[in-house]
């Protein structure tokens, strides 16, 4: 497939750019599959958590937490390593990497027969969602033409909420009809409590091969490619995206970009440098907002919440479908108008709308009210959080660091990202215990009010920029 476009950004080019839409949207959905198994490993938990709980026999809220968090710990050390050697091995070759862990990881877990095991495989499975949620929003933005790179970074968010709803079915057909009453004793007898959730957790092998194969399909990145000096190989990615006349006018503007950083290397004190360290305080802003605006604790945490509305263990599971599927349909309108109504818009409506239902949880647990109300709100939340800081902030953070620190920093912003995520999962039944299901929300509902206000005075709109456009704007160098 292919479209002619006039990039907006182009000087002097004398023809419209004629755009492979086809391959490229082609090798960004193959990135994307990181995004899909990071979603599926991250949210598998949730719905394994009522029947390996008993089995392996947790009872505090430290051991419940440590359980649903451990994975983070492995985010964290995933985006560690991958900022120290993206920009040194290059992209691909991380996205392979991810893609084997993932595979292993995700049997081991399955078939761990004690805890300690089951946690060790947990964190190498978090290493990998570390390295794929940084590197695969990183490729995107880099071979996207930047009227597509919206929407095709948001298609890495689409697949992470894709492979959301896959874990959610998956566990639902798994743990299929759960007797009302079931004690632990007797999920832990089950089939399901014995065997059901092993399964859950190997299923993900699957695409995890899928996407080791295919991942030895895509090229490098072409500013990668240029950065290292391998202009010829570059040259040919871009052609094949754009043509002749774009290949020639994005590497120009790379080489451009890079003449001035010539005499600087892309190194820790390189972030230390005024206008930079102010960006990575930006992304680290926007990555801890993510987290702590409490939506997630939804996925991990919906054997709770539903609970205390009302709900027993089969209607959890069929209300964590219903979740999965409303952050599907709004993750896609979200993706049809990061483009058009841009980031900031979407992330300030966003960031205000959670902060009011929070606020209206928190009533409504006060309250005492069970049933369709409680869910309906969890389910706007979810709305309001797909179309705005789910998918928003990793276009953000793909497009305002500046090229020669991007794997760098994009490596410290994610790994404050995991930090806050870890942070917010692990002290959620601690949360819940001290303050009830009201006090907590009301907690996430205040902290998603300071977003707003911090979006407003410091977030920047990106939409139809070069990466290297924003960089200029950014740091002041033109």
């Amino acid at each position: 497939m292919h479209i002619v476009s006039k990039d907006d950004r182009a000087v002097g080019a004398t023809s419209p750019y004629k755009f492979n839409l086809g391959y490229v949207w082609m090798i960004s959905s193959i990135a994307a599959l990181g995004g899909l198994l990071f979603g599926y490993d991250w949210v598998v938990i949730g719905g394994a958590k009522p029947f390996y709980e008993p089995y392996f026999g947790l009872t505090s809220e430290a051991q419940i937490g440590w359980a649903n968090s451990c994975a983070l710990l492995g985010c964290l050390i995933g985006s560690i390593c991958s900022g120290i050697f993206s920009d040194g091995l290059g992209r691909k070759k991380l996205l392979i990497a991810a893609a084997s862990l993932f595979g292993v990881s995700s049997v081991a877990t399955g078939w761990a027969h004690s805890f300690d095991t089951f946690i060790l495989w947990r964190i190498l499975g978090g290493v990998a969602i570390g390295i794929a949620s940084n590197v695969s929003p990183t490729y995107i933005a880099e071979i996207a033409p930047a009227q597509w790179r919206g929407r095709l970074v948001t298609l890495n968010q689409l697949t992470v909420v894709v492979g959301i709803l896959a874990a959610q079915v998956v566990n639902l057909l798994i743990a299929g009809h759960i007797a009302d009453g079931a004690t632990a004793d007797t999920i832990r007898d089950s089939w399901q409590g014995q065997y059901g959730w092993r399964w859950m957790f190997t299923a993900v092998a699957v695409p995890s091969l899928t996407f080791f194969f295919c991942a030895f399909l895509v090229p490098e990145s072409p500013r990668w490619l240029v950065k290292k000096g391998q202009t010829e190989k570059a040259k040919a990615v871009l052609t094949r995206i754009g043509g002749a006349a774009y290949a020639e006018d994005e590497i120009r503007d790379v080489d451009n970009m890079l003449a001035r950083e010539r005499s600087e290397k892309g190194a820790w004190r390189d972030l230390f440098k005024p206008l930079v360290f102010g960006l990575v305080l930006m992304g680290i802003g926007l990555a801890v907002l993510q987290q702590w605006s409490g939506t997630n604790v939804i996925f991990n945490y919906a054997e709770e919440i539903y609970r205390g509305a009302g709900y027993d263990l089969s209607g959890v599971m069929f209300n964590i479908v219903i979740t999965g599927a409303i952050n599907l349909l709004f993750t896609l309108v979200a993706t049809f108008t990061v483009d058009r109504l841009g980031r900031r818009a979407l992330m300030l409506w966003g960031t205000a709308i959670i902060t009011v239902i929070h606020g209206l949880l928190g009533v409504a647990f006060f309250l005492g009210i069970k049933g369709p109300l409680i869910l309906g709100l969890t389910l706007a939340v979810i709305a309001a959080y797909a179309t705005s800081l789910a998918p928003i902030t990793w276009v953000l953070l793909s497009e305002i660091f500046p090229n020669r620190i991007r794997g760098l920093a994009m490596s410290i912003a994610v790994s404050a990202l995991w930090i806050a995520c870890f942070a917010v999962t692990y002290t959620f039944p601690i949360l819940n215990k001290l303050l009830g299901a009201a006090g907590t929300f009301w907690c996430y509902g205040a902290f998603c009010l300071l977003g707003v206000i911090f979006i407003a005075l410091f977030v920047p709109e990106t939409k139809g920029r070069t990466l290297e456009e924003i960089e200029a704007s950014l740091t002041g160098k033109r």
